[in-house]
């Protein structure tokens, strides 16, 4: 499958990239290509080093739309809407959101969605109407997919308001060894998919845990 990360550079797109490509052909998108393929050739490094094979290109965000068949929009809240705005092509496409909007409020992480109620219905106000959009992904630090010698033995909750897409997803999640993918509904359920993570950020700093995720039995 062709698996593209819109803003792959950062933690989360770079923890990704270094998970799927093991079973997957993964571009690594960002503004700059020459930044792109710097992660990739590091990513590439990692993996050699562990003697893992991977399939890594690195192009910029647009290249990432054309080329993929699932994208994952691994960016930031903050710069969801400017970066959504000036990429096209995302017509029929599978659009993952693993975006949680928080802040941190004094002493504990607090959930901050925008008007529309979550970044994911923010996401599919923004893409085109033929976009199929889902929320998964968004419970597991940066740390932990990072941590290849660790197996993630979370679970993987995810919406969305199409049935295929969300199938398809929850198959791209089953290929990382131990993520247990769920059925979480349609796409309304997002604020809760999300809020879960500025939930785990505050118990792990209360009980000094590192990179606190879920699984549900």
């Amino acid at each position: 499958m062709r698996v593209g990360i819109v803003g792959g550079t950062g933690g989360i797109g770079e923890g990704m990239a270094l998970r799927l490509a093991q079973s997957h052909t993964v571009m690594i998108g960002s503004r700059e290509t020459e930044k792109a393929e710097v992660c990739c050739r590091s990513c590439e490094q990692i993996l050699k080093e562990q003697g893992l094979s991977c399939s890594l290109i690195g192009k910029t965000n647009q290249e990432v739309v054309n080329f993929s068949e699932i994208i994952i929009l691994a960016i930031p809240f903050k710069f969801l809407v400017p970066t959504l705005k000036e990429l096209t092509g995302f017509e029929g496409k599978v659009v993952v959101s693993p975006v949680n909007p928080i802040e941190k409020t004094g002493e504990f992480f607090s959930y901050t969605p925008p008007p529309e109620g979550s970044a994911g219905m923010l996401a599919k106000k923004l893409l085109p109407k033929e976009a199929k959009l889902c929320v998964a992904f968004n419970n597991i630090a940066a740390n932990r997919w990072r941590e290849l010698k660790e197996p993630l033995e979370y679970s993987v909750a995810v919406c969305g308001d199409d049935e295929g897409a969300k199938r398809q997803v929850m198959e791209l999640a089953v290929d990382v060894p131990n993520l247990k993918p769920l059925n979480a509904g349609p796409l309304a359920v997002a604020p809760l998919i999300e809020s879960l993570t500025p939930l785990l950020l505050t118990l792990g700093r209360y009980n000094r845990l590192k990179d606190v995720g879920v699984r549900f039995y």
